[in-house]
């Protein structure tokens, strides 16, 4: 076998130079700064030059999880210069500045600052609220918004969402007091589309217009979801529905149906949202208004209704930052082939150190999944 090593960057940090003199060193991530689309700019393939981005900060050796953090800081920057550019647009043709307060909602992955190279649109619009006479005009006003910056963003290259969960339609559009009669509904019924909706909903954070409204719908969840025991209960219940990628004994198994090669796994529904779910349910469970996994782990980690100890907060939190590294070490990989990013890991490529971590993270995914389930339905606290 033969050894390939790249030096560190960072160990040149202080070669040949003073302490202050960093311009050689800074020089890669200088360069692909000053070949950013400008601001003011139309959006075409605005991703192109994020994958620029990643390649740029991967070589400066930051980990995946903080890769994800800029990731989603940039696809929100995104968000706020097609919802600016559609603003003027509109106003040039003569529709006016909006009538009401509206607030624009990231929805998801983006919202949890927890973005990788596959995105797609997950947005809502909170409205503030208006007299039922004025619907068509203040409704119409905020579907054309949403429409034109929707399409701005898929011009970027953030696909529209392909389950219509975007601001553009009337089921993801809505007066602030049409979301809480919304969740009122939702979780009246226990129904696994309507748990499903609410799932959705409950990763957001404003990118544009009133944060107020976002505020005041966060609000709203919090009284109203966690008190419906029964569909708390069928919540917990959905989870049975991403079992990780384990057979009964323990080791690594694929979606064999839907994989696109043999020993693909798919890490990102059969790893990534089981944590990810199971800890946004115990959030709510137990009050916790953070949106991000790793802010809502560590806070679990401090909350003692939540049954999880500050080391196994911490140690889930590992365990995501190692999904989320082999996830987007796979996806930079398919790039560079020409292929798709997406969620697909190729379990060939793993070394054995790594897929025994892999399988040892899985096997504390499923505990906690576990553990949630049992925490919401005995209805501690």
């Amino acid at each position: 076998m033969r050894w390939v090593y790249r030096s560190s960057p960072w160990r040149n940090l202080f070669e040949d130079r003073q302490p202050g003199d960093v311009g050689t060193f800074l020089a890669p991530l200088k360069n692909v700064l000053d070949a950013a689309p400008p601001v003011e700019s139309p959006l075409h393939n605005a991703y192109q030059w994020q994958q620029h981005l990643v390649e740029t900060l991967v070589r400066y050796e930051l980990p995946a999880w903080r890769i994800s953090q800029l990731i989603s800081d940039h696809n929100a920057l995104l968000y706020r210069q097609a919802i600016t550019l559609s603003l003027d647009e509109m106003q040039s043709q003569g529709w006016g500045a909006p009538p009401v307060d509206y607030c624009v909602l990231i929805l998801g992955s983006g919202a949890r600052n927890e973005s990788l190279l596959g995105p797609d649109q997950d947005n809502a619009l909170i409205i503030d609220d208006y007299p039922d006479s004025r619907h068509r005009e203040i409704d119409g006003y905020f579907q054309a918004l949403g429409e034109r910056f929707t399409d701005r963003l898929d011009e970027a290259g953030i696909p529209l969402c392909q389950g219509h969960v975007m601001a553009r339609w009337p089921m993801w559009r809505k007066r602030l007091g049409e979301w809480r009669t919304q969740l009122e509904l939702w979780t009246q019924e226990r129904r696994v589309k309507r748990v499903q909706q609410t799932n959705i909903l409950l990763d957001f954070t404003p990118v544009a217009g009133e944060a107020y409204l976002a505020q005041a719908l966060s609000k709203s969840v919090a009284d109203i979801v966690p008190k419906r025991a029964l569909f708390m209960d069928e919540m917990a219940s959905l989870l049975d529905e991403l079992p990780v990628a384990l057979d009964r004994l323990g080791r690594l198994k694929g979606s064999i149906k839907e994989a696109p090669y043999s020993g693909a796994i798919d890490l990102k529904h059969q790893g990534l949202m089981p944590l990810v779910s199971a800890v946004r349910l115990l959030s709510l469970h137990t009050s916790v208004r953070k949106v991000s996994t790793r802010k809502r782990l560590h806070e679990l980690g401090e909350h003692s209704a939540s049954g999880v100890t500050r080391d196994q907060a911490e140690g889930l939190v590992t365990t995501l930052e190692r999904l989320q590294q082999l996830t987007l070490d796979q996806q930079r990989q398919n790039l560079s082939l020409g292929q798709v990013a997406d969620g697909w890991v190729d379990s060939a490529r793993l070394r054995d150190d790594q897929t025994h971590m892999l399988k040892y993270d899985l096997q504390q995914i499923r505990k906690f999944v576990n553990h949630v389930q049992s925490r919401v339905r005995s209805g501690v606290p």
